[in-house]
């Protein structure tokens, strides 16, 4: 099995648990710190202890650091059952792990431990002296406990940290106010700037921009700079939201994102965040409109299946004298020289392909006006062939 969750939430006293009551060897290695050549060891053994009858437990952490050719060398030994393998790892397993080994274990997912559960931990560390806690009889508080399995985020190795920390600073056994702002002064959230937490998070805020919810992007986006992500990526997504999924219902959106943006070069951080969240939350209130996009997705689909298809004659530049005498520009009418100052019966797709229609502008914003006037056009261009 794959053991899938952020850190501190018991991948490997999962993997204990199981090798304790499946009365099975238990042998752990960390892909950080072991070679192809003590993994090929450590299966040979098993596979000796699999011959006497008996089963080893092989935990992996981290397992995602391991290379194609080391994961690769636990498949027979999964095949034959010499070991039950047992991996852990905070990354997404579809991108880390080989298809193979995937093919043949179930994956977990393990969320983060609630607030309440590091609560029980830690008091339990206090009773049972886990990391010398015991022999220091404090007396914590249950609101200091609550306050220390938050900063923890769901870690209750990192509970435990801030804990002994905390223990350390203290003054007669007691952590008072004093001691627990010092050992939670700059806490950091989970953020793994470029893992699924990261991914998952601008998915959010952009999601939540799409959904016209300017309080869930202010969240969002908070979340992200409390985290440490960079500014420039986050300028450049709320760009995208903007050419997006708001598109012509509302051209100044891309200006004020781009102001944004620029300010923020100019202000830096903490200052300049505010500019980022402001044009989240305008994007969010902003009319919608992936007209756009859906339309330039159809041109290209039309590239990419009808090829390089030769532009229409009369549309063709003509600088020499050959490529006049080649046709080229012939029966181009100029648009200001006509009548309404739209040429309706000028072909200009090629003639393979025909006229097409990619554009539908919704029913927000100035797309409002955009589509009555091209709705009009379109009628006239039909009518006159």
């Amino acid at each position: 099995m794959i053991l899938w969750g952020p850190p501190g939430c018991g991948k490997t006293s999962l993997a204990r648990v199981l090798a304790h009551y499946s009365d099975a060897e238990y042998v752990a290695l960390s892909a950080v710190l072991t070679n192809l050549a003590e993994v090929r060891t450590v299966l040979a053994q098993a596979a000796l202890q699999f011959a006497q009858g008996r089963r080893t437990v092989l935990f992996v952490d981290e397992v995602h650091r391991f290379n194609k050719a080391q994961q690769d060398a636990f498949l027979p030994h999964i095949e034959r059952g010499s070991i039950v393998f047992v991996g852990a790892t905070t990354e997404n397993p579809s991108f880390e792990l080989i298809s193979a080994l995937l093919s043949r274990c179930r994956v977990h997912v393990m969320e983060a431990v609630s607030a309440e559960a590091v609560v029980m931990a830690l008091q339990r560390a206090l009773r049972n002296g886990v990391h010398g806690l015991g022999e220091l009889h404090l007396t914590v508080a249950d609101d200091t406990l609550q306050s220390i399995a938050r900063a923890a985020d769901g870690d209750v190795r990192r509970a435990l940290t801030l804990l002994e920390i905390a223990a350390e600073l203290a003054s007669d056994g007691q952590i008072d106010a004093t001691v627990l702002d010092q050992v939670l002064a700059d806490r950091v959230r989970r953020f793994d700037k470029g893992g699924d937490v990261f991914y998952d998070q601008i998915s959010a805020l952009h999601k939540s921009v799409r959904n016209s919810n300017p309080d869930a992007a202010l969240y969002w986006i908070a979340r992200m700079f409390d985290g440490g992500c960079d500014a420039a990526y986050l300028a450049r997504r709320l760009t995208r939201m903007a050419v997006e999924d708001i598109g012509l219902a509302d051209p100044s959106a891309l200006e004020r994102t781009i102001a944004a943006w620029k300010a923020f070069d100019r202000l830096g951080s903490p200052e300049g965040d505010l500019a980022l969240a402001s044009i989240a939350v305008y994007l969010a209130m902003a009319p919608k409109s992936n007209a756009s996009y859906v339309a330039f997705k159809a041109a290209q689909q039309d590239v990419r299946e009808h090829g390089s298809l030769p532009v229409p004659i009369a549309l063709r530049n003509a600088p020499t004298r050959l490529m006049k005498s080649l046709g080229h520009g012939r029966g181009y009418q100029y648009d200001p020289d006509v009548e309404g100052g739209v040429a309706y019966d000028q072909q200009c797709f090629p003639d393979q392909l025909g006229e097409r229609t990619y554009y539908q502008p919704v029913d927000a914003g100035i797309e409002t006006r955009i589509k009555s006037r091209l709705d009009e056009i379109r009628a006239l261009r039909k009518s006159r062939g």
